[in-house]
């Protein structure tokens, strides 16, 4: 915005003339335009060398077309037409005390080494721990249940079985006896040279109390039941195939290999015992 301050001629007074610059409130009509002529340049981010970028470099046809593949032990190469023949990038797969390519992996081999070291002990213990609760879960739920262990037991009354008496029960499906001896037989099984037995036990080893031998009557050839107070040595014996066993269990004769078993079994201060 320009002024002009002007008078007469004929006044003394010389003639004026200011310039002044005031900013406008008015916007200008015309908005600025982009030249699309122009490109605007960025920089693209790098591409990592992977075997995914690499596969892409390859020709995609053909039934036998090369691959790359990328491997921390084996050799990762691809042959171009010229010499420029690139590796992978393994930056992101670094750690930072190896990141930079001059420095030496031998002067942190150590701190890696124990940050491995710690976080493989870390992951084991607890691994263990959760296999052993596995484990041992499994193996109880094919263990027999309570109900099932009560009826594999059996409690027996010793009083109603007399001296010189053979009583016979069944426990598990298998046949049970219960011998109650009298003196003359104790001193004589306790008497017997175990040098000669085949299956070499005393009598001692086969009862908890002298006066009674608990015993399962199945015979160890080919599980046929002996009968009682029979055989050469007044035990038991077998009718199948002519073993003979003592008033102890023990095989005197015959082609059983084996005396007969002792089940598991505790006395109860009320005069019974309990088998199983």
């Amino acid at each position: 915005m320009f002024n002009i301050l002007a008078r007469s001629a004929g006044i003394g007074v010389p003639t004026l003339a200011t310039s002044e610059i005031a900013a406008s409130a008015l916007r200008p009509v015309v908005t600025g335009v982009l030249d699309k002529s122009q490109k605007v340049l960025t920089q693209s981010p790098p591409v990592p060398l992977s075997s995914e970028t690499l596969n892409k470099a390859l020709p995609k046809h053909g039934f036998l077309y090369p691959t790359a593949s990328v491997s921390l032990s084996g050799n990762s190469q691809i042959r171009l037409a010229h010499t420029d023949v690139q590796v992978p990038d393994f930056s992101a797969y670094r750690r930072d005390s190896t990141q930079p390519s001059t420095a030496k992996s031998a002067e942190s081999a150590d701190a890696r080494r124990a940050f491995t070291y710690m976080m493989l002990a870390a992951g084991t213990v607890p691994t263990l721990y959760a296999g052993k609760a596995m484990a041992a879960e499994f193996v109880l739920s094919m263990s027999a249940t309570a109900d099932v262990l009560a009826l594999a037991k059996v409690e027996v009354n010793l009083a109603d079985i007399p001296e010189g008496k053979n009583a016979v029960f069944k426990w598990r499906g298998k046949p049970l006896f219960v011998r109650h001896r009298g003196t003359d037989e104790i001193e004589r099984e306790q008497a017997v040279d175990i040098n000669i037995l085949r299956h070499q036990e005393t009598d001692d080893e086969r009862v908890k109390k002298p006066e009674w031998l608990v015993t399962i009557g199945v015979c160890t050839h080919l599980g046929c039941v002996p009968i009682a107070n029979q055989g050469e040595y007044g035990g038991y014996y077998c009718p199948c195939h002519g073993s003979h066993y003592d008033a102890s269990g023990r095989i005197r004769k015959g082609p059983a290999p084996l005396n007969l078993e002792i089940p598991p079994y505790e006395f109860t201060p009320g005069n019974t015992v309990i088998i199983g």
